[in-house]
């Protein structure tokens, strides 16, 4: 059967939206040419465009005293310090803008001609907004501020629904919002008015029970559920979470379960709207410029028909087409401390096992869990010299330590937790080692914002994880060049070098060309790990 259904909103990146702006001005040159009225040429449905894929972690604290001042006159002196920058959505100062202020300038430098199109975009075409460069990463920008939950026309209340131009728009699912990634065509389509249909989806209901432990985190729970639904089999699926084990979550949680939704290959990971969402919505509602309609959002929540929850059953047009085809469950209890790797989401390790996994990745035959290297090959060292200090780099050396991604710097749980981890390592005396590429790229400047309120970004700044830019960055493989001793050392041992991420995709070759082994975490344990500076190491039983 074939759902057929006219979406609410349509959300586009930049580098897939450009393409449907240029289509909307082509059209209006041809109405002009014909006597028309070009004005009239606009996106039917309510349209977003979020700049957020350009920028690049060309300077962070290793390069930031290195690179020469183009504009500095004579002899190319070293960039000056610069004053704080303020976050141009959220109006918020940014803290540590030496490093954001170069890597922004650097992407309006390289962006010009299509920054100012979409300025022109954003004045002439009505139905549409865009959101500049420099205010985050569209998934989090549509969590914080553009996503309704509910629409009001006409006398009429009806769900918030979108399809989006990037494959993580699932994040919204964790705001009751139903939402899938699409083309770039398809995207341009809904805007257009057009319907979108599907063939009708099978959906796997997951139950969760208990209670995170302490020490796990959203992060460790999505890649838990990422290695568990790949194995269950959900490709072409809707995922609907339900059970008590969702009372546990806060909105942010979810939104980091429903994020990785193309990791675990379902095309939805719903979370039904509850209390914890009306309070999501007032919080932002009262917090964040421009979002007083999310205050009239939870009076219509509220007033929903009685005896429905809003889920993905009760609140979609044709819902009752809708039947669960399998039931899985999992304990939140059970969750422990993870991170995946070396090459794909699915494949999760537990922490305590990290040590032994990477070892036996080195010696297996070329694959996912391989690298295939014989065994007078295991013990392979290459020495450097950076900043007149001599260092030594192995199989598993951490060159690239990265806080960056929607999925994880979207929840203040966790980048909190990363800065007071930070804050005791720093009064503990431990550091970073220096040829480290460190970075900190929040979804937004809100978490600037209440990491700078914590008192934690002064520490996070001396391990060097200073704020690099609002945007994907290095979790789509923006992560910008290694030091050159680095890179060289690296090539010359043949080493299988490490980046590790708070990312969702870990791909050879994605996040750098030089970092064979990646693996994702949760930004507590990005920090440890550029700490100990190997991921040869049980953090559980090991001094760092």
């Amino acid at each position: 059967m074939c759902l057929g259904a006219a979406l609410s909103m349509g959300v586009c990146v930049a580098c897939r939206g450009v393409p449907a702006v240029v289509d909307f001005a082509a059209m209006r040159d041809a109405v002009q040419r014909l006597g028309g009225d070009p004005c009239k040429i606009n996106p039917l449905c309510p349209s977003d465009l979020v700049v957020d894929h350009s920028i690049q972690v060309d300077f962070s604290r290793i390069l930031l005293c290195q690179v020469p001042n183009p504009g500095g006159g004579g002899g190319g002196g070293l960039w000056p310090r610069l004053q704080c920058t303020i976050c141009p959505f959220h109006g918020r100062p940014a803290v540590g803008a030496d490093a954001l202020q170069k890597n922004q300038d650097l992407e309006f430098e390289r962006n010009k001609e299509r920054f100012l199109f979409l300025k022109w975009g954003s004045q002439a075409l009505q139905n549409m907004r865009i959101v500049p460069p420099g205010s985050g990463i569209v998934h989090q920008v549509n969590l914080e501020f553009l996503g309704r939950v509910v629409f009001h026309s006409n006398g009429c209340l009806y769900p918030d629904s979108l399809v989006g131009a990037d494959s993580h728009t699932t994040m919204i699912n964790g705001l009751g919002v139903l939402g899938w990634g699409v083309g770039g065509i398809e995207a341009e389509a809904v805007m257009l008015g057009q319907a979108t249909s599907m063939l009708l989806p099978p959906v796997v209901g997951y139950r969760l029970t208990g209670r995170l432990p302490a020490g796990a985190t959203s992060t460790d729970l999505v890649l838990t559920i990422t290695k568990h639904l790949r194995q269950v089999g959900v490709v072409g699926k809707f995922v609907e979470f339900f059970g008590p084990g969702v009372e546990q979550l806060s909105i942010a949680d979810r939104a980091t379960v429903s994020n990785m939704c193309p990791e675990y290959g379902a095309t939805v990971g719903f979370f039904p709207v509850d209390t914890k969402t009306l309070d999501y919505l007032r919080q932002t509602g009262g917090l964040l410029k421009g979002c007083a309609e999310r205050f009239r959002d939870v009076g219509y929540c509220a007033g929903w028909p009685a005896g429905t929850t809003m889920g993905l059953r009760a609140s979609w047009p044709h819902a009752a087409l809708f039947v669960l085809v399998q039931v899985v469950e999992l304990d939140l209890a059970s969750v422990v401390p993870s991170l995946s790797g070396p090459k794909r989401p699915q494949d999760r390790v537990a922490m305590d096992t990290m040590q032994q996994d990477f070892r036996q990745c080195l010696a297996a035959k070329v694959g996912f869990k391989g690298y295939g290297l014989k065994p007078e090959q295991l013990a392979a060292r290459a020495n450097f010299t950076h900043e007149g200090q001599e260092h030594t780099l192995q199989h598993g050396s951490v060159v690239i330590a990265a806080i960056t991604s929607c999925t994880n710097t979207s929840n203040p749980s966790v980048m909190l937790g990363a800065g007071l981890l930070a804050k005791k390592a720093v009064e503990r005396g431990l550091s970073v080692a220096p040829y480290i590429k460190t970075s900190l790229s929040p979804g937004s400047g809100v978490v600037t914002s209440y990491l700078r309120e914590s008192g934690v970004v002064p520490y996070l700044e001396q391990l060097g994880f200073h704020i690099v830019g609002y945007g994907c960055m290095t979790c789509i493989g923006n992560s910008g060049p290694l030091p050159e001793p680095v890179a060289e050392a690296i090539e010359k041992g043949d080493l299988v070098a490490v980046g590790i991420l708070s990312g969702n995709r870990n791909f050879e070759g994605r996040v750098h060309p030089n970092t064979r082994a990646n693996y994702l975490a949760s930004p507590l344990l990005v920090v440890a790990y550029a700490i100990a500076g190997t991921v040869d190491i049980d953090l559980e039983r090991d001094a760092i």
